[in-house]
């Protein structure tokens, strides 16, 4: 099962950039929410800010999984059949 999580493909390096893309457009859109639309009630701001903040950390991390991933042995010849 473990090593079924370890395929790289075409597919799957461009949905982690995408992923990645999304998780940070995420996070920027709920910090502004959080300033200017979300009111101060019943600690919904700070609920805003700290979905925001595991976004925020989320999308370095997945970016740099995929990453990891692609230097693993026997990636290249994977990644080098890919059309760019």
């Amino acid at each position: 099962m473990a090593h079924q999580l370890l395929i790289l493909g075409c597919k799957t390096m461009r949905e982690g950039v995408v992923v990645s893309a999304i998780f940070f457009a995420a996070a920027v859109l709920l910090f502004l929410a959080a300033n200017h639309i979300v009111p101060a009630v019943a600690y919904l701001q700070p609920i805003v800010l700290f979905l925001a903040l595991v976004l925020i950390m989320l999308a370095p991390i997945v970016l740099i999984s995929t990453f990891l991933i692609s230097v693993l042995p026997g990636a290249r010849e994977k990644l080098e059949k890919c059309d760019h």
